[in-house]
Parts: structure tokens; sequence; C-alpha cells
């Protein structure tokens, strides 16, 4: 029997080829793959204002927000292809629930399961994240606090991560195993992950991986605020340019919003279905630190990027992009830099370095996989996407994007997430099939 050990040298694809065949993206930025597509070439950023919300000194909160108007009637392309209560489902959800659906939706139908698919037992759901939806419980203590007992009933149900996985697994007809990850900031990458496990382990063909829109309330918001880890206070007349990784004028990530879907698929899967395949996840790691902090961690980051290219059979040098997960913290920023340069050594001057986040503010539990969607993209469309508020770099060693869309011939792409409580995750992305 083969036992998966990352200090061993198996390969993920020694045990079975976990492929993409579908994608769906919504953000502030742009929503629709094509759209978002077009939105990362053009470096355009989704980052303005948070409605209602201000910084101590009274300026409006900077941040990415989805607006929610709208969504009702771009769901109704997709209604058809979905059971039969779809709709239904869709009008009494949340905001975070009807983008997942919508992003749910179209990355359904690039991998063609509207029109063949396995058994709804061989197809699994993985929904990102934990307290996904905060606003739902502030909004109902809000109106209800003082008369709790005229609170609705579907609140129960509701407030629950679970709700997500409820809610589309009925809509899209999935019976296989599935589960939320909450992973903080890593839960993208996390659920990518296990999502691959499952496929690999031969418990699912198919796997819906969700990165669901981060519902927040006020509470959290200032949460953010009180420890400093928000920034923006130095741009109020100048939004987009808040987000800042990696830049000597960085102060704190920059809350956005989004959902993001991938359909995970095993390559053999794809191909009895015959649909094409968008990339391969080559390889992946989780590790923690060990600790409570909110303080990230070189070692552990080193560890997860070397186990992470250890599960891909690949050395250093085959990486020619990395995804950061430089979030426009001064601390994230710096140690992250560290890490890579201790990992990739003589590979900095040709390996690109960007960040998503710089166009989408950091969108949390989805993080990873609106990040894991832009590098496919970037991996397809041999571009690099820029970073426009990147004007004195914190380092000279790393070999970052430029202030426009750049053509790159990548075949090889790395993902970083990370979250509090020392939660390291990286993916490794290979453009196209096996």
């Amino acid at each position: 029997m083969k036992i998966y050990n990352g200090a061993t040298g198996w390969r993920f694809e020694d045990f079975r080829p976990v492929t993409v065949t579908g994608m769906g993206v919504l953000s502030a930025a742009a929503s629709g793959i094509e759209a978002f597509g077009r939105s990362l070439k053009e470096g355009r950023s989704g980052i303005g204002y948070l409605q209602g919300l201000t910084y101590p000194d009274g300026q409006p909160l900077i941040g990415a927000e989805l607006r929610e108007e709208g969504l009702q009637e771009s769901f109704r392309r997709y209604e058809g292809d979905l059971s039969r209560n779809a709709g239904r489902l869709f009008r009494i959800s949340g905001k975070s629930v009807k983008a997942s659906a919508l992003a749910g939706a179209e990355a359904w139908q690039q991998a063609k399961l509207n029109v063949s698919r396995p058994e709804a037992d061989r197809i699994g759901l993985i929904i990102a994240g934990s307290n996904i939806s905060p606003a739902v419980s502030y909004a109902a203590m809000v109106e209800y606090g003082h008369q709790l007992e005229l609170l609705h009933p579907r609140y129960a149900l509701n407030y629950m991560d679970t709700h997500q996985l409820g809610v589309l697994s009925e809509m899209f007809g999935i019976q296989g195993e599935g589960a939320t990850v909450g992973g903080a900031s890593a839960s993208g990458n996390a659920a990518v992950l296990r999502a691959a496990q499952l496929i690999q382990l031969g418990i699912v063909d198919v796997c819906m991986v969700i990165g669901p829109l981060a519902d927040l309330s006020p509470l959290e918001l200032q949460g953010f605020l009180n420890i400093g880890a928000y920034g923006g206070r130095s741009f109020h007349d100048a939004p987009a340019s808040a987000c800042r990784p990696f830049d000597s004028r960085h102060e704190g990530f920059i809350f956005g919003q989004a959902s993001a879907c991938l359909i995970l698929e095993g390559a053999d899967s794809a191909q009895a279905r015959q649909v094409e395949v968008l990339a391969t996840i080559a390889g992946g790691a989780a590790a923690l630190d060990g600790h409570s902090l909110s303080d990230p961690s070189e070692d552990g980051q080193v560890r997860t990027m070397e186990q992470a290219l250890r599960t891909a059979g690949i050395a250093p040098s085959v990486i020619d992009y990395i995804n950061a997960h430089g979030t426009s913290t001064p601390l994230g920023d710096v140690t992250e830099l560290k890490s890579i340069s201790r990992v990739f050594g003589g590979q900095l001057s040709h390996i690109r370095l960007n960040s998503t986040k710089a166009l989408t503010g950091h969108c949390l539990y989805a993080a990873g996989v609106v990040e894991a969607v832009a590098t496919i993209l970037q991996l397809q469309g041999d571009f690099l996407h820029p970073l426009p508020s990147l004007e004195d770099p914190i380092s000279r060693e790393h070999y970052f994007a430029s202030s426009l869309a750049e053509p790159a011939g990548f075949t090889y792409g790395l993902s970083n997430s990370y979250g509090f409580g020392g939660i390291n995750t990286s993916i490794i992305i290979r453009k196209g099939a096996s």
C-alpha cells in the first residue's frame, strides 16, 4: 500500500493526476472568467470604498466591495442547467451564497458538467473558510436584539458555514463527500489540497472547490483596524493605490470581496468525458508553525514551499512564476520575500513575482482560489499581470512584475497563502494536462 509522505519524494501524480476542468469568478474588479482575465491584463483595480464604514478619523474605509445588485439577473443564464429548486434557493440566500452559486455555475458550465457528469455520489464539494458570513449574525442582533423571539426560523441554518454546503449541493445535485475547510487566509489553498486528496484517494472523480465571499460585519473590520493589520490610511484620495504588496509605502492589507470556483477532476475522468484540461495541480503542501499568533514564520513558509516542490517532483529551478501571498503588510511582505530567497536562492533572477491582491484586495477565505484562477489565466494566456502600485520595491533582489502586463511563457506557477494561527500553504499549478 502506497502511503504519502512528503519527505520520501512521492509525487502528487504517483497517486492520481488532478486536473482543473472549470473555473468561475466574481470580484469587485471584474466578474466572469473572460472579464477577470482582461482586468488582470489591464491591471484594473476593484478597490474603492466600503459602504458605511470608516477609519477612526472618520474617513471612509478603503476596500473592494462586490455589490449585490444584478446577481439575480446574472443567475438566470445558468438556472436551466441546475436543479429545479435552484432559482428559489438563490432568491432566499444571502450575498455570499449567491456569489458562490454564480462562481460555481460558471465553472460547472466550463467543465461541461451540465452536458455530461459522473454519478452524483462521485462528485464532491469543498467550501473554503470558517466564519464566512458574520454579517448575518450582526444584522440579526441589530434588528432583533431586544426581541429575539421574532428571529426568523431560517437563521438557525443561515448563520452556519455549512449553509453554503447544503445550498450548493442541492443546486448542483452533488451527493459525494463534502466539507467546509477553515484555515483563515489560507483557507482557499487548504480547500484545493483537500479536494485534490479526495480525487487522489478515489473517493470522488470530480470536486467543486468554492472560495466564498467573506461577508464581514463592522465588528471584524474594526478588529483588524485595532490590531494594526488594516491599511489605506494614507490613500484616502487614491483608494486603488492603497494595496501595495512589496512597496515601501505598504501599510496593511485591504479587504476585498470575491468568490471563485475551481472544478478539480481526475485526469482519467476528464479524458473519459472528453473535456478540456485547463491546468494540473502538480503539487502542494500545508504546515503549521506551532503558535497561535498572527505573526508570519519564515521557517514555516520555507518548509511548506519545499514540501510542495517535493510533492510536484520538481527542482526550484523549474518554477517560472510565484503568485505571492503578498498582503501589503510590512512584516508579512518582508517575511515572505526572505522565505522565497531561502527556497529559490540563485533562481531569483528568472522567477517572476506578483500578488493578485494588489488588484482584488485581500479576499480572505476566497484568496487562494481567486489567486489559483489568476495563476491559471496567466499560464494559459502567456502573460504576467502587473503590480501597478509597486513604485519603490522593498527588495532589489526579486524579479517583480512591472506596472504594465508583460508577455511571459510560464509552465509552472507556485501560489502561496498564509493564515493567522501559523497556517502555511503552497500549491503548484502546471499549465495544461499531465
